[in-house]
């Protein structure tokens, strides 16, 4: 197995809309793994989506058979600025008149800004990525320069163990017993969790479960079923 340690800076502002407080639209300080595995190119959507609903369990579910996992990212670095968009009034498009109400047809964007670095962890048990320099996320399609530090992976340890590293709690196998909430679509993640089970110790003493898998939680919901 080959475990990439990874380091991503911000080129551009980044934002996503995580959570909507009024007309505030505010970008978490985490990075989905969903979002990376599509930006690192390890998985695709169809371009034209008629009724705009994605389709994570298809399009990532493939990655489980090649043995490859994208964690999600934890802010190292990470500063925000605030900025004022407009938006179209739909009445006023829609049937061709004016509304009849004024109301505002703005919005303010909470965006991560250029300089602020994230560390996530990629692995891949029978095959070398081909990791990209750079990258691009979020709704503007922001720029982002990656690094890594490459390691085989060390004997699989079993017993407590605690992760700093945002995770996917859909896609561990080891057991959560203390952690950080973060709400967040589609998938909220926990950070700093405390858990017991099966894991690896990387030489800088950073520790991560072993065996994640996407939706590994509802394969074995699905198991348990039959």
């Amino acid at each position: 197995m080959w475990i990439y340690v990874c380091r991503l800076i911000l080129h551009e502002n980044l934002y996503y809309a995580t959570r909507e407080i009024g007309r505030l639209y505010e970008t978490e300080r985490c990075l989905h793994n969903y979002a990376l595995t599509y930006a690192l190119g390890l998985a695709t959507a169809s371009y034209f989506q008629p009724q705009q609903v994605p389709h994570y369990v298809e399009e990532l579910t493939p990655l489980n058979d090649r043995g490859i996992y994208i964690t999600p990212a934890r802010g190292l670095e990470v500063r925000y600025s605030l900025s004022t968009f407009k938006y179209a009034n739909n009445l006023y498009h829609v049937e061709m008149e004016k509304g009849r109400r004024n109301t505002p047809s703005f919005g303010r964007a909470k965006e991560i800004t250029v300089g602020s670095v994230f560390e996530f962890v990629a692995l891949s048990e029978r095959e070398k990525l081909p990791m990209p320099r750079w990258i691009r996320l979020g709704i503007w399609r922001s720029k982002a320069s990656l690094s890594w530090q490459e390691f085989e992976a060390p004997e699989v340890q079993s017993g407590p163990f605690t992760v700093v590293l945002p995770l996917n709690p859909l896609d561990v196998s080891g057991r959560l017993l203390v952690f950080d909430l973060i709400s967040m679509p589609p998938v909220s993640l926990v950070q700093n969790a405390q858990m017991e089970g099966e894991y690896y110790e990387l030489p800088s003493g950073l520790q991560l479960p072993a065996g994640m898998r996407y939706f590994l939680a509802e394969a074995n919901n699905a198991r348990a079923k039959r």
